[in-house]
């Protein structure tokens, strides 16, 4: 019956050509390739401001990335795993592809292959070298990797029909072709903290607040002469400001009395906006406050819970996306040969493990056979 069903569609058009989808949206890096003006969000200033300079959106970014290139694999294809795990331009492939889904939304992984045209390396492309070709259609026909005025175009597919690039993406209600990253959403909260952090290094360059005043009564009304109050200036300026003179004793001539300066209401709240300010940043890149130190933050009872939130949430999707992209690119040189993470070789999950044992063994109603199907383990005496 289905083979009469395909010839049938073969004859009657069979369904096979796609919707058009819109060209017209230009993307938030498509200025930076084509010289048109400054992009609404410019990529690599964010990466420096958020990756380089801040703390905590980098130290957010390692945690998962890292997370994710360190979970276990389960892959019936040896071959296919050691793809998989082979380091790209000497990073770790599942790594970099992660960081690049979280900082830009978008990943791209250029397959490398022999002489007989099977995949030999799995190469990992900056994403915002990357534009997408599109057809008349609008559908990607080819990807161009524009670097230092010059521009390569990669076609979809090579000239035996075998994919030349696989494209992971986060989702983008607004967009066809690009992906929203996480970098996106926590720009303005980046910029909050490293206005905080520079503010508070201002602060600390001049005794870590205006620590006091200098009141003068020479007891007849009068106030200092210009001399004096030059002298007086380029004194407290040289002797008691900066970080080597903290703490060193003033010694005050007559007329001069020290009047301490507490910290205003106006800085302990932009300490609490700095603290405000990396709990956005951690809940756009998904990582519970607590992993990252952050002072306030008692959403999770402890760290172990945390951090299974942390898999549970944001790993494990984030790492299903990857593998079952690179699993469907590379479908035909790998049929039937699926990739996920195993999850009895996770720490952070053996308490969900253990519940879930014992709540099977506790099933009198269920087989061994039974069991051992809905624990995932094949079936007794059935070699693996």
């Amino acid at each position: 019956m289905s083979f009469l069903n395909t010839i049938a569609s073969a004859f009657k058009g069979g369904g096979q050509t796609r919707v058009p989808i819109a060209r017209g949206f230009t993307s938030p890096w498509a200025a930076a390739f084509d010289g048109g003006g400054k992009p609404p969000f410019e990529y690599s200033g964010a990466v420096r401001r958020a990756f380089v300079e801040n703390p905590v959106a980098q130290r957010a970014v390692r945690i998962v990335a890292e997370g994710v290139g360190s979970a276990p694999l389960n892959s019936a294809d040896d071959r296919l795993a050691g793809l998989i795990e082979a380091c790209s331009a000497g990073q770790s492939l599942i790594e970099t592809l992660a960081a690049h889904l979280l900082l830009h939304g978008n990943a791209y992984v250029q397959v490398m292959k022999d002489g007989a045209g099977q995949p030999a390396e799995l190469f990992a492309l900056r994403p915002e070298r990357i534009s997408v070709v599109a057809g008349d259609d609008g559908w990607p026909a080819a990807y161009a990797y524009r670097l230092a005025g010059r521009t390569l175009t990669i076609p979809l597919e090579d000239d035996s029909g075998w994919p030349n690039i696989i494209h992971l993406k986060a989702f983008h209600p607004g967009d066809d072709h690009y992906g929203a990253g996480c970098l996106a959403a926590a720009e303005q909260a980046v910029a909050i903290h490293n206005a905080a952090s520079q503010w508070n290094r201002a602060l600390l360059e001049n005794a870590a607040r205006p620590s006091g005043a200098l009141v003068y009564d020479g007891g007849d009304g009068g106030g200092l002469t210009t001399d004096q109050f030059d002298r007086l200036k380029a004194e407290l300026t040289s002797a008691y400001s900066g970080q080597i003179n903290a703490g060193r004793p003033m010694l005050l001539e007559g007329g001069l009395t020290w009047q301490s300066l507490s910290m205003s209401p106006a800085d302990m709240d932009f300490a609490n906006l700095k603290a405000a300010a990396a709990r956005d940043i951690a809940l756009a890149f998904g990582v519970p406050p607590m992993l990252l130190g952050l002072p306030g933050d008692n959403t999770y009872a402890n760290y172990r819970e945390a951090n299974r939130a942390l898999w549970r949430l944001t790993l494990l999707p984030l790492a299903g996306k990857i593998l079952s992209g690179i699993s469907q690119g590379l479908g035909p040189w790998f049929s039937g040969a699926p990739l996920s993470v195993d999850l009895d070789q996770i720490s952070a999950l053996s308490e969900d493990r253990e519940r879930l044992w014992s709540q099977v063994s506790g099933a009198t109603f269920l087989t061994d056979s039974e069991k051992r199907s809905l624990l995932g383990l094949e079936p007794e005496g059935d070699p693996k």
